[in-house]
């Protein structure tokens, strides 16, 4: 059986190649239907905010990777809700609505429920 892998996204949409990457491992991960699934956590909170104008920074837009994902068989998407309290993001505002809103010991718990994390 395949091991499962959670794969954390730490970094804002346009500081750096970090969270476009943790996307792609993801969806690669979920085309060859490995058991993985995705934490939104810190800054990468701010990749699931509606209204991103990805041309404005000139940058590649995040949004059609973010909502390719049930696609590609990756369902388990989390957010911590401490993160996004943090940073002005609302539960209303983010762009997918598959997302589960975690807690601090939610997420701990999480973590130990899979068998490799990686931190992106």
């Amino acid at each position: 059986m395949a091991k499962s892998l959670l794969l954390i996204s730490r970094q804002a949409p346009w500081s750096g190649p970090g969270a476009r990457e943790a996307l792609d491992v993801v969806l690669a991960g979920g085309a060859f239907d490995l058991p993985i699934g995705l934490l939104f956590l810190d800054d990468g909170v701010l990749q699931l905010a509606s209204g991103q104008n990805a041309k404005a920074v000139q940058q590649k837009d995040l949004s059609a990777n973010l909502q390719a994902l049930p696609m590609f068989g990756v369902e388990d998407l989390y957010v911590c809700a401490d993160s996004a309290a943090e940073r002005g993001v609302a539960s209303a505002a983010l762009a997918l609505d598959e997302l589960k809103i975690l807690s601090a010991p939610q997420i701990a718990a999480l973590i130990d429920r899979y068998d490799q994390v990686i931190t992106l």
